[in-house]
């Protein structure tokens, strides 16, 4: 391959999903000119599996990351169809706003978002290479030749690096949604003394609405009244969409018992290890098997489509064994399917290979986040984006790193359970997960962090305005709002 010089840049963000958004973002938003790289632009922000932001811990992350500077907040807020808060039977410390999505208008709004900020650009293109000299980082190379020389990369490749999904005994080199997987990076970052493991993990199917009989389901609604993810969300998100609730059957048990010998989680040919919190639906028949029956969720993928998302019942089935099982689900019996569930193995990190600050010990001026350090789900994935992002940029200002503690914010907690423990499975955020959780809640995410996003500089001057503005509400009515639940 004849390699060119393609120009210069501050800092390439590896990877377009929802850690490499943020990474761009917050990097370009110091002032420093970025690159984003992504193997599709029509993937940008892309939900694979659920259509939805937040949930249980996860709306902490993302209340936290609004805070912060962050951009799921706002994208979700112009994007979500339904919102409800998680928990409100339990104590304020653990309620978790969740929001079903409409998928495609999430993707335009932040793909949107990418293309109008200043000093950034947004590239088609796949990364194969790193350069380096004298133990730092110096350059990234595309598969067309071009080399970008750079101060400073932030690797966010999410499930696409040897991506190989699995479905059945029909397994493919691919990434997330028959996008084609990145391969030659991984023989970069070996070469470069970084070892590399596989994870893997799977998404249900998704379904023609026409297809369902809702009649045989629960209906679950939106909060009458709505709350939004963003503190600068000025009007009451509006619920345009339901979701449903059915459950799997005895049938759908003995069906997928049956064919257990057809698993490729059970026959070898999976060699990744999955998520123990999110297991597929035969994995949760052979662990539990003293549970008659699951919980199954329908969810819309957006206003202008018919398809629908089965939540928990992910699976790598055969096309077939999958066609038996989704229709012995109550509601499901003359269900059409428009995409097969299937499980999808990718190269990551043990994240021990990094400092606090998300660069890797081993080579200066390289960060990485999301699912490439070993984590799952979109906002823990947005929430190290966010903070390898800062560092990066803080790293070529000669500026000190943006850590946070533990008793901060559960963005520390998710860190620092990456960079410090051992995580044999892809790790996942959860309020037990957070000792301070009683403090650590989403209502005063602001009065723990807006103040570091602005001294920082991604958090803007209007923004900060309105935050002081609040604060200064607050604390004439007693309590600084610290304590002040929403």
């Amino acid at each position: 391959m004849r390699e060119f010089d393609a120009g210069q840049f501050d800092i390439a963000v590896i990877g377009a999903g929802h850690a490499g958004i943020e990474a761009a973002l917050a990097a370009a938003r110091l002032g420093l000119e970025t690159v984003c790289l992504t193997i599709n632009l029509d993937a940008v922000g892309n939900m694979p599996c659920n259509p939805a932001i937040g949930g249980t811990a996860k709306g902490h992350l993302v209340r936290e990351l609004d805070a912060l500077g962050g951009e799921m907040a706002r994208a979700a807020d112009r994007a979500c169809i339904q919102y409800r808060m998680l928990n409100r039977r339990k104590g304020p410390a653990v309620w978790s706003l969740r929001a079903q999505a409409d998928r495609r208008a999430y993707q335009q709004v932040m793909k949107h978002t990418l293309e109008r900020q200043e000093h950034l650009t947004l590239r088609q293109a796949e990364a194969v290479a790193l350069r380096t000299e004298n133990g730092r980082v110096t350059g990234v190379v595309l598969r067309t030749g071009a080399v970008y020389r750079v101060r400073a990369a932030v690797l966010c490749t999410g499930t696409y690096l040897r991506g190989r999904t699995i479905v059945g005994d029909c397994v493919e080199e691919s990434g997330p949604d028959g996008l084609h997987a990145a391969g030659p990076l991984t023989e970069s970052l070996l070469a470069l003394g970084l070892p590399l493991r596989r994870f893997k993990t799977g998404t249900p199917p998704r379904v023609n609405r026409r297809s369902i009989d809702f009649s045989k389901m629960q209906l679950q609604e939106g909060d009458p009244s709505p709350l939004p993810f963003s503190f600068e969300t000025e009007r009451p998100p509006e619920n345009r969409a339901a979701c449903w609730l059915t459950y799997t059957t005895e049938e759908t048990h003995r069906i997928i018992r049956e064919n257990l010998d057809k698993s490729p989680l059970y026959s070898g040919a999976i060699q990744g290890i999955g998520p123990r919190y999110c297991p597929s639906i035969e994995d949760k028949i052979v662990r539990f098997a003293d549970k008659n029956r699951h919980q199954v969720f329908l969810e819309p993928e957006g206003l202008y489509t018919n398809e629908m998302y089965v939540g928990g019942m992910s699976s790598s089935l055969p096309e077939d064994v999958q066609h038996a099982m989704y229709s012995s689900v109550a509601g499901l019996e003359h269900v059409r399917i428009v995409r097969n569930a299937y499980a999808i193995e990718y190269d990551c990190i043990d994240a021990r290979q990094l400092y606090p600050t998300l660069e890797f010990k081993k080579l200066h001026g390289l960060f990485s986040g999301g699912q490439f350090n070993g984590s799952s789900g979109y906002e823990e994935a947005a929430a190290q984006g966010l903070i390898a992002g800062i560092n990066a940029g803080r790293s070529v200002l000669g500026e000190e790193p943006l850590i946070l503690d533990r008793s901060q914010a559960y963005i520390g907690v998710l860190i620092d359970d990456l960079v410090t423990k051992e995580n044999r499975e892809p790790y996942r955020m959860m309020t037990s997960r957070a000792e301070y959780r009683l403090l650590l809640r989403q209502d005063n995410a602001d009065l723990r962090l807006t103040e570091w996003g602005h001294s920082i500089g991604v958090v803007g001057e209007k923004r900060y305005e309105a935050f002081l503005k609040k604060k200064e509400e607050l604390l004439r009515v007693g309590d600084g709002g610290f304590f002040h639940v929403v």
